[in-house]
């Protein structure tokens, strides 16, 4: 069975949006994985088909109601992870996105305007992910993210298995640089290691890049290698 992602949105038309294209659209074409977009505001039951309601307590904005989202999220769960798109939500990171990629699929939920009723995102367990630390209009894009990054580790997906091994994050680094024809341009060389047909010494060179471009960008990937590798038995 195909890995199976259901979307709930208030936007059914944004999908499969980038997701039609490419490594995911090829594969979604291809039936290695299926994309349902679920129009929460079809679970509306009064004749605004009115989504949302102004908070308790005050505040600017609106919320998105629990009953209707739940409505919603009634029609897909099926034991498949419930993911909400939040700021506020744990780091997305390529372990978490290994980890999804070997499941049968997720359902993801791309919230609006001020937010969610957390009583829904409780009472449904919930687990909230963010793709950084900025906000954007909706979940909607975190949510073709998230799925760009899962698609492309399921089985038939990419042309060469050994890619993801090597990119960045799949061993705690940050990729090596890449170079391809000509040797020379703009008179900057390929480096000579490259070159030289000895597979040791360009592996021993790509990961002393890896190293050195993950310290200098991201000292903190670099030390939490250090320490998993410390409190290793």
């Amino acid at each position: 069975m195909s890995f199976r992602a259901s979307v709930l949105t208030l936007f059914p038309e944004l999908f499969p949006g980038p997701l039609g294209a490419s490594l995911a659209g090829r594969a979604l074409a291809a039936g290695l994985w299926q994309l349902e977009p679920v129009d929460i505001r079809a679970f509306a039951t009064d004749r605004h088909r009115s989504v949302d309601d102004t908070p308790y307590g005050g505040g600017a904005g609106m919320v998105m109601r629990a009953d209707v989202v739940d409505r919603a999220v009634a029609t897909v769960a099926d034991g498949r992870p419930l993911i909400l798109l939040s700021p506020r939500g744990r780091r997305l990171d390529q372990a978490r996105v290994a980890a999804l990629a070997r499941g049968a699929g997720v359902v993801l939920l791309a919230g609006r305007y001020e937010g969610i009723d957390q009583r829904v995102i409780e009472a449904r367990g919930f687990e909230e992910l963010s793709i950084g630390d900025y906000v954007l209009a909706g979940g909607e894009l975190p949510s073709m993210v998230l799925l760009d990054a899962v698609v492309r580790l399921l089985p038939g997906v990419m042309g060469a298995s050994a890619s993801a091994a090597e990119e960045s994050f799949s061993d705690g680094l940050l990729e090596y640089p890449h170079y391809t024809r000509p040797p020379v341009w703009e008179g900057r060389a390929v480096p000579a290691v490259l070159l030289s047909g000895d597979h040791a010494a360009i592996a021993a060179w790509r990961r002393a890049e890896a190293e050195r471009i993950t310290r200098e960008r991201r000292p903190d990937l670099l030390a939490a290698k250090v320490a998993s590798r410390a409190g290793a038995p």
